[in-house]
């Protein structure tokens, strides 16, 4: 799927290569630990491992099921990461000799609960660019001013796809009936693809769309935009870089309740950071978008059985976003926080405005 970038400058060229000195995560806890309860709660630190292989090589050692291991996220293998893992107090004393070149305890507490998969408030990220010449430095630097003004599309980054970008047809054949897989947690991942991939499609069409509203006089947007001429003015007023659409469904940020945009109240909301715009998880019990909105996500909502559905915000506002170029060594570093789920790859393609999981293959 050829993405759509909403920013309007040319593609730039800088190296990105995700490792454990250029690529930094350090998660952000839904709330403080209470310090006691059977949970023993430890701050890890992981390099160049999965938080699937660190759960794997913790349950070994401890000689416990890995689902005994809870954990709020799941952080990328290469990278240095830290995170929040919990297991069973009794098993705290078996620690005590645990050495691995890739994992080091960093501290440990405890609490009532296991930790759970979204028991997180977001990640905050360094990155490091390289190979980054004085000009893009400063289209750098500008794209970052917007995004801290603006906030960016919430797509699914590359990790999500596999290495070939082909995991969700495997997860569109699972779903027809057409293949079978055994493992039923690889068979969960691969459905889950695709329904990021329809997300993708659909976020990328309503940015493609959003940018026709912004580039072409009104009526030459009646030609290209089917939708009738009040919708197309009200879309034309709005100054947010994405267009809202009547019946779009939209959500509390960063968390809160659904609700179906109808006034211009919600427009303003929008651009306040008050409220942000969803798109589909296609599935079953997921709410769907309603009169012209539907019209859009209705080509990208193909799931009918066979798993649940959801809503996912389809625009976000990074926090504490910050740049610094250091021209002597041709590095740009970039610091930034993302709510759960969000994936900081996205924000660096946005900014070079292509693809970049093709420079992990580079030196």
């Amino acid at each position: 799927m050829e993405r759509q970038y909403y920013l309007p400058h040319s593609p730039i060229e800088f190296h990105f290569r995700q490792s454990p000195r250029d690529f930094v995560v350090d998660e952000i806890p839904l709330y403080p630990f209470s310090g006691e309860g059977e949970h023993l709660v430890l701050h890890v630190r992981k390099k160049n491992l999965s938080t699937w292989q660190m759960v794997d090589i913790l349950s070994n050692h401890l000689g416990i099921k890995g689902r005994d291991i809870g954990y709020a996220g799941l952080k990328d293998k290469n990278a240095q990461t830290k995170q929040y893992i919990s297991l069973p107090r009794k098993y705290e004393s078996v620690l005590e000799n645990f050495e691995h070149e890739g994992i080091k305890i960093l501290d440990k507490t405890y609490h009532n609960n296991k930790i759970r998969v979204g028991h997180l408030k977001g990640n905050r990220f360094f990155i490091r660019l390289k190979k980054v010449n004085p000009t893009s430095a400063k289209k750098i630097a500008e794209a970052i001013k917007m995004i801290k003004k603006q906030g960016m599309p919430n797509y699914f980054g590359f990790q999500r796809f596999g290495l070939d970008g082909e995991n969700y047809k495997k997860g569109e054949a699972i779903l027809a009936g057409t293949l079978k897989e055994r493992n039923k947690k690889l068979s969960q991942f691969y459905v889950n693809a695709y329904q990021s991939f329809l997300f993708n499609s659909w976020l990328s069409r309503r940015i493609e769309m959003s940018k026709l509203v912004e580039g072409f006089a009104l009526d030459e947007l009646e030609r290209v935009l089917p939708f009738p001429k009040e919708e197309l003015e009200a879309m034309k007023k709005q100054t947010h870089p994405f267009k809202l659409i009547h019946g779009d469904v939209m959500m509390h940020y960063p968390y809160g309740k659904l609700f179906h945009y109808e006034s211009a109240e919600e427009v303003e909301r929008f651009s306040k950071r008050d409220i942000s715009v969803s798109g589909l998880l296609s599935g079953k019990r997921a709410t769907r978008a309603v009169g012209l909105a539907e019209t859009v996500e209705k080509e990208f909502d193909t799931i009918s059985s066979g798993i649940d559905g959801a809503r996912r915000y389809g625009w976000i506002f990074p926090e504490e976003i910050e740049g610094e170029y250091k021209e002597n060594d041709a590095w740009f570093e970039i610091h930034f926080t993302l709510p759960k789920g969000c994936y900081a790859t996205v924000l660096i393609e946005e900014i070079a405005k292509r693809p970049i999981q093709t420079d992990e293959t580079q030196e």
